[in-house]
């Protein structure tokens, strides 16, 4: 049987958040996130979503968490700071700092599971889900919603003392919590990100067309690049953190402390050259448990040689 404490399990819960590393836990009420619904509808009808079809299902389930888990009434909401420590050389390919070490997926699923699995040693049967972003959940929005920071004009998440280079992840839950109040947005009246961006995919505060994006381009099209883009993506060759690395409250990120976020040695000592002249054999032994596996070694190739043409 379940004791009503919500005072109590809540700060056991983010407790056990922070002991397992994550940077912050906020919690917010499982209902229909009412206000992102246009916003979703908006980006959808404008097609900012390119080929990325996916997002066009599970409407519903997307703006409401009980249709993900039946009776859920708190969304537990986690970051997990990767700021690397050390960065890539100056004047070589780039790829998005997320993806430098094992792939975000795996290792913070694994601390979820074992969150759920503790939370339920110590307070009962609980039923819940965990997510990480895999499944039709809006994470900015839950992020935000539970305090967490607030949605950039970049539609990142940012935090005042942290800025934006962390994973979002979920705890979706039937067990009801003390629930954490929105934080105000300290954008002001910068503009660094929107006037950053070489292809003009922030088209306004909070409104990203993803179908402009370098990220889009470099990792979800699976089509040629489009000629037009040539001279644009800033030798980036998977993802782009141009918005980020510009974003003044990025001076504030600190490197993470996450073993498996450390990249492959020789991922940093990389040239052009040497990008230019990537074997598989090379590209599996740099990537063998990294993100970049879902470009695979012919969609690098294609975005190094496009690149290199431009």
């Amino acid at each position: 049987m379940l004791i009503d404490n919500r005072e109590k399990n809540t700060a056991f819960i983010k407790k056990e958040a922070e002991r397992l590393g994550f940077l912050a836990c906020g919690i917010s009420r499982a209902e229909f996130l009412s206000d992102e619904a246009p916003r979703l509808e908006y980006y959808l009808k404008n097609e900012w979503h390119g080929k990325m079809r996916w997002l066009e299902n599970h409407f519903d389930k997307r703006l409401d968490p009980t249709k993900l888990v039946p009776g859920a009434k708190s969304v537990v909401s986690l970051l997990f700071n990767y700021y690397p420590e050390e960065k890539q050389k100056e004047d070589t390919y780039k790829i998005s700092k997320y993806a430098y070490g094992r792939d975000y997926h795996f290792v913070l699923k694994d601390k979820l599971r074992e969150l759920l699995f503790n939370i339920r040693e110590e307070i009962g049967q609980v039923e819940g889900r965990v997510f990480v972003d895999s499944a039709p959940v809006l994470d900015k929005a839950w992020a935000a919603r539970s305090g967490l920071g607030w949605v950039g004009k970049h539609t990142l998440l940012l935090r005042k003392q942290q800025g934006s280079f962390h994973f979002i992840a979920e705890l979706i839950i039937d067990l009801d919590l003390k629930y954490d109040s929105r934080v105000k947005d300290y954008c002001g009246t910068c503009t660094a990100c929107i006037d950053a961006c070489p292809t003009g995919a922030i088209e306004g505060p909070q409104q990203v067309n993803g179908s402009k994006c370098i990220s889009y381009y470099t990792i979800e099209l699976k089509d040629q690049l489009p000629e037009d883009m040539k001279g644009k993506f800033e030798d980036w060759m998977f993802g782009c953190d141009i918005c980020q690395d510009v974003c003044p409250w990025n001076r504030f990120s600190t490197p993470h402390n996450e073993p498996l976020f450390n990249p492959h040695p020789d991922l940093l000592e990389l040239s052009k050259g040497d990008w230019e002249e990537l074997t598989e054999e090379v590209f599996r032994d740099v990537f063998r448990k990294s993100a970049v596996k879902r470009t695979k070694f012919s969609g690098l190739k294609r975005n190094i040689d496009f690149l290199k043409d431009s």
